[in-house]
């Protein structure tokens, strides 16, 4: 028997296929015995030796990443059981928590050889083995595996892997004994009591690992504590949470042990009900690859203040600030007054701009350093703001279309006052224009932003002076070079019609602004709205009848509709609902996107590429390019063409996980499109879209990158 089982290992030596190494994982199979008995199982281990640093995936990974799979080719009659998981450890990637292991691993399958496999064979064993690899990036990879193992009357332990095999296998998991266990379902937690035999140790630090995803969240401490003769330990619910969760079943880690093991498995009813916990406050977009242009670092502060001058200067042109803009611009061809008073109002309209830039940036800097995520545009992140937004255009149209006058609410001597100090108007125009600015992103704005807001307070505030210098130079320079002015028309009766005709861009802000709102609320926070508008211009009108005569009946009637206002429009200023509204996903391609959240980017961009539009409905270029570009029939096809996974990152209510994201990607505000590429680096797009950009990005994929993408397929 001796010389049958020398033989065996020779032949098993020499018939196993070496390993098989990629980029950052060296892969081969292995058995545990020296031959397969006919009629016998036999246990076959796949063996990952991990790079310095990496880590692949347990059967749930955690907050991100994808399990681990062997799909077995074998001969006819020979069967193969699933993967004997070892417990897997925690693996801290920032803020997120994944399960998975590090080093080297064996995963051990069991297979069952047929009962008239012939001694003196071979059984022939291959495998296709696919995994996810992460360290800061992740790349799925896969390789086809083969080994080649004698069939013999008997068979030993093999010389090399039998002990290794043998020691995993006995480390596995088994079921907890002597204990008793029950779980209590209590709305967002899950209290799990361990009962422990008499004369029972300590247990130590102890943590458990759900066998499925969406149950318990990963990253989410886990509390013990003593109750009684017992233990409890407080399990916070996923907020993303998978349905069927009837039972607590899983991996129990033990630092002291239980039941004389450090790990074991639990699966035991649950008791009670459970809903969906909060999202994490440190959860955070999954670890890929960030291309180097768009780290902060990368970014000088000479550069990113050249930037931001350059992108205020394009922010004019921007369908958000045109309405206002042309409202001052009307300014220069009413008055021709000297030019000292031309080159004064134009300075109290770029003093305006700018100081509205630097009490934004310090509204940014003390709300973050609050632990807020906040970026560009983020007060329109709240319904009171775009409320109160709502209500000052649609006041501001009135005026122009000549319904009231604001002189008809001020005392005479404010009047004069305010006649002879027009430079309090320009500063308030210069403003009210950073306000409204703020929904639009212009080119080169994106970059620089997301520079200054990883930067110290005072760089910080040097990079929003320079994007406000820069959106200020036109109307200051038309206001103190008098020649430029000449190309306006004379004053005349078109005025009064132009002056008029400006109303109506806002109110067409104003619609925009109620569609912003039923996306952040509901559709009924719409008809909210209406009513206080239509409360606003009876009041409104109600004061101006009151000048014609009867003057206290129609001001009590005037503020009673203010106060009409105030009480309807109370419930905007109230938080938004947890999650967005139907109405703001603005699905493009009959369903093709799909919904933002780290953990799914992480498992698409494993499995191939991923364009992500981080996008929000109070950014008219985001809405310009959705409707003009990524609404495209051909581009669309386009994507399909190419299997790129298609994500709508909504940033239209304040998400921590979207700030992060595009804080990750060295950006601070939308829009932001990103092509992620598996196995390179994202590819980041302009902030204004044409379908020529998207498809050159598109061929980036052509080529060996694309043929790794189908191979990982």
């Amino acid at each position: 028997m001796g010389a049958v089982a020398l033989a065996a290992t020779v032949a098993s030596a020499l018939a196993s296929a070496a390993p098989v190494s990629t980029p950052n994982v060296e892969a081969e199979l292995v058995p545990a015995t020296t031959a397969a008995v006919p009629g016998q199982p036999v246990t076959v281990a796949l063996r990952l030796k991990h790079r310095e640093g990496w880590h692949t995936y347990w059967q749930n990974p955690g907050d991100s990443g994808l399990p681990t799979t062997i799909e077995w080719k074998l001969p006819p009659g020979v069967t193969a059981g699933p993967i004997d998981w070892p417990a897997p450890h925690s693996l801290p990637v920032g803020p997120l928590v994944n399960y998975g292991f590090e080093g080297e691993i064996l995963l051990p399958s069991t297979l069952t050889v047929a009962p008239d496999a012939k001694p003196g064979s071979e059984l022939a064993i291959a495998a296709r083995a696919d995994w996810l690899v992460c360290k800061e990036t992740c790349i799925p990879e896969g390789v086809d595996l083969t080994l080649a193992l004698p069939v013999a009357a008997g068979a030993s332990a093999h010389p090399r892997w039998g002990a290794p095999i043998a020691a995993t296998i006995a480390a596995l998991p088994r079921p907890l004994t002597g204990w008793s266990v029950a779980a209590q379902g209590e709305g967002q937690r899950v209290r799990v009591a361990f009962t422990p035999p008499a004369g029972a140790a300590d247990p130590g630090k102890v943590h458990f690992f759900p066998f499925r995803e969406g149950q318990v969240e990963a990253s989410a401490p886990q509390a013990l504590a003593r109750d009684g003769a017992g233990y409890v330990l407080t399990l916070p619910v996923a907020h993303q949470l998978a349905p069927g969760f009837t039972r607590v079943a899983g991996v129990v880690s033990a630092s002291n042990g239980l039941a004389g093991a450090k790990v074991a498995t639990i699966d035991v009813p649950l008791a009670g009900s459970v809903v969906a916990g909060p999202k994490p406050v440190d959860a955070t977009a999954p670890a890929l690859a960030i291309p180097p242009a768009a780290a902060a670092g990368s970014m000088s502060l000479l550069l990113a203040a050249v930037a931001a001058f350059l992108g205020g200067m394009i922010l004019n042109l921007m369908p958000c600030v045109l309405p206002v803009l042309s409202i001052k611009v009307l300014g220069f061809a009413e008055h021709h007054d000297s030019r000292a008073t031309m080159r004064r109002e134009g300075l109290a309209y770029g003093a305006g701009v700018l100081v509205t830039f630097v009490a934004l940036a310090g509204a940014m800097l003390a709300l973050r350093a609050a632990g807020e995520q906040l970026g560009w545009g983020f007060q329109l992140q709240s319904p009171a703001v775009v409320t109160a937004l709502a209500v000052l255009f649609f006041v501001l149209g009135l005026n122009l279309s000549g319904v009231f006058e604001f002189g008809q609410f001020a005392p005479s001597s404010v009047l004069s006052w305010a006649s002879k100090n027009r430079t309090l108007d320009a500063f308030g125009t210069g403003v009210l224009a950073v306000v409204i600015a703020s929904p639009c992103t212009a080119p080169f704005m994106g970059a620089a932003l997301g520079f200054a807001l990883a930067q110290p307070a005072i760089e910080t505030i040097a990079v929003f002076v320079a994007l406000g210098a820069g959106m200020a130079l036109p109307y200051v320079l038309l206001a103190w070079f008098p020649a430029w002015r000449r190309a306006l028309p004379k004053p005349g009766a078109w005025m009064l019609r132009f002056k008029q005709l400006l109303a109506f861009p806002l109110y067409a802000t104003v619609a925009w602004l109620a569609w912003v709102l039923g996306t952040q609320i509901d559709v009924d926070a719409v008809l909210r709205l209406s009513i206080v508008l239509i409360a606003v211009a009876f009041a409104l009108w109600a004061w101006h009848v009151s000048r014609l005569g009867a003057r206290r009946v129609w001001k009590l009637i005037a503020l009673a509709a203010l106060a009409c206002a105030v009480v309807v429009a109370r419930p905007l200023a109230a938080p938004a609902p947890a999650e967005p509204s139907s109405a703001g996903a603005s699905a493009t391609g009959a369903g093709a996107w799909q919904d933002y959240s780290p953990s799914r980017l992480a498992e698409l961009a494993a499995a191939g590429p991923v364009f992500v539009d981080f996008t929000a409905a109070w950014c008219v270029t985001c809405q310009v390019n959705k409707r003009l570009v990524l609404s495209d029939r051909a581009l669309m096809d386009a994507f399909a063409d190419r299997r790129v996974a298609l994500v709508r990152a909504d940033w239209t209510r304040r998400d921590a996980d979207i700030t992060r994201a595009l804080a990750a990607l060295g950006r601070n505000g939308v829009p932001v499109y990103v092509l992620y590429r598996p196995g390179r680096e994202p590819l980041l797009l302009p902030e204004v879209l044409t379908t020529r950009t998207v498809h050159d990005a598109l061929a980036t994929l052509d080529g060996p990158a694309l043929a790794r993408t189908e191979a990982a397929r």
